[in-house]
């Protein structure tokens, strides 16, 4: 396709020519995961696959500098096993990070975002993501079965040093690196040479993924006509225009939930077209359910429960339900190991997750202060809860649970605000036109959670004795 039809198509669905690029080459992604089923020869000849149209992908979509940005840390993060197993993990998280952040710093990604550009970056934040958690589960390998090892753990080490083609195809494939979602090294090797779940079963059982993968894609196309339906209406460069500022407080409020509802629709359908390639491809099943007949799951692939993000009764579910498989990657490989043995987590080990995050994805002050809020606003959340819990009449519950909801949709959609319009500027002037309510609120709750702490349900005997 020349450059005018470009153009035309481009400004036809109001975007750039370089997100349209990208968009043409994530849709590619689809019939590139479909392929996979049927590439001759045995896991070798996959693996290739992967990698070469990972590749060729990313060179059309961002340019031939793409590969060589995700080239510096898959190389770094392999060098780290190879010489210094003992120490790869953290070794690799800081090289990884670092380089990553430089890239953040040099290229500046969200405001080309916002103008309309794009570039390799929000790629490589995926690939980050799965090198670091390769790299730390061959460095687990090392550790014992009766070494108090969590479930992840020994679900997800690795004994022996991946191949390097094995590697490269891991961190490129199913175009997955394009937005997520992120797997682990053992689930792709698996599916690569047909084992563990993707072993054809005695019964010939194989699961179909035609129907999940138009589900994926139906979702996707409501998602993108909703976006662009709501978004003329709520545009986020209001919130510094004179007009925003002569709306009552209520009606700013009400602005604010609106345009995050409208920019989320943003993300739901991106992701769904990512769940659609990986279903199709194979690497999206996760099992079958133990109803009769059985039913195939395809869990791997889901980055996010829509009606979960949207209804959510408690703060605590979101990182259940948005940006699902990066919420699993930070509870595993930051989360969890930031907990000494025998000791609960705590704010500190929340406040150093959501600040991990933060960073994933940039050093704008708009996500540094979304991600410090998100942590507020589940602690906030989680003193809710307790009450609820220990609420003695059905009354105070369910005023309770409603409180917990309406709390959750409140303080999100203000909070969200920052990690949109990114600057310091925009997010002052928008959380500052509501009185930083979305920021009172949590704290409040948090200290009155240090005050008033409710006291603890008494076992039944019957649950004793279990």
């Amino acid at each position: 396709m020349d450059l005018p039809e470009m153009e035309s198509m481009a400004s036809a669905i109001g975007v750039s020519v370089a997100v349209l690029r990208f968009l043409l080459c994530f849709v590619a992604t689809i019939p590139v995961g479909f392929l996979h089923r049927f590439v001759p020869g045995g896991p070798a000849a996959r693996h290739l696959y992967a990698a070469a149209t990972g590749a060729i992908l990313s060179y059309l979509s961002f340019g031939f500098s793409s590969n060589l940005h995700f080239l510096v840390p898959m190389l770094l993060g392999y060098a780290s096993m190879v010489l210094c197993r003992k120490h790869c993990g953290i070794i690799t998280f800081f090289l990884a990070f670092g380089y990553l952040i430089g890239c953040h710093v040099y290229y500046m990604s969200g405001d080309a975002w916002k103008e309309g550009g794009i570039d390799a970056t929000g790629a490589l934040m995926v690939i980050t993501l799965k090198i670091i958690s390769c790299v730390i589960n061959y460095n687990d390998g090392l550790l014992k079965e009766e070494e108090n090892l969590r479930e992840a753990q020994k679900k997800n080490r690795l004994l022996n040093l991946p191949s390097l083609l094995e590697y490269v195809g891991y961190c490129l494939c199913c175009g997955s690196h394009f937005a997520g979602p992120v797997y682990e090294m053992k689930d792709y090797l698996q599916w690569t040479e047909r084992k563990g779940i993707w072993q054809r079963s005695d019964k010939g059982l194989s699961p179909s993924p035609y129907w999940p993968t138009f589900r994926a894609l139906i979702q996707a196309g409501f998602c993108m006509g909703l976006y662009l339906y709501l978004v003329p209406y709520f545009p986020l460069s209001r919130f510094t225009d004179p007009v925003y500022q002569e709306y009552g407080f209520w009606k700013r409020l009400g602005y604010q939930y609106m345009s995050g509802f409208t920019a989320r629709w943003k993300y739901y359908f991106i992701w769904s077209i990512s769940e659609a390639s990986v279903i199709i491809s194979g690497l999206g099943f996760s099992g079958w359910t133990g109803a009769s007949p059985p039913k195939a799951r395809w869990d791997r692939a889901k980055n996010v429960d829509v009606l979960g993000v949207e209804l959510a009764k408690s703060s605590v579910q979101l990182p259940l339900v948005w940006n699902i498989q990066v919420s699993t990657w930070l509870r595993h490989y930051v989360y969890e190991r930031l907990v000494q043995n025998g000791k609960k987590p705590g704010f500190f080990q929340l406040l150093a997750t959501q600040t991990v995050s933060a960073v994933w994805h940039g050093l704008y002050p708009g996500y540094i202060i979304f991600f410090v809020q998100s942590a507020t606003m589940i602690a906030g959340s989680r003193v809710l809860y307790r009450w609820q819990q220990a609420s003695q009449t059905a009354v105070l519950k369910n005023l309770l649970v409603f409180s917990n909801f309406a709390y959750t949709l409140l303080i999100l959609n203000y909070s969200c605000i920052g990690f949109m319009v990114l600057s310091m500027r925009e997010t002052v002037a928008a959380y500052g036109s509501v009185y930083y309510i979305g920021t009172i609120i949590p704290i409040v709750l948090i200290l009155l959670g240090k005050i008033i702490k409710p006291a603890r349900q008494p076992r039944s005997k019957a649950r004793k004795d279990e």
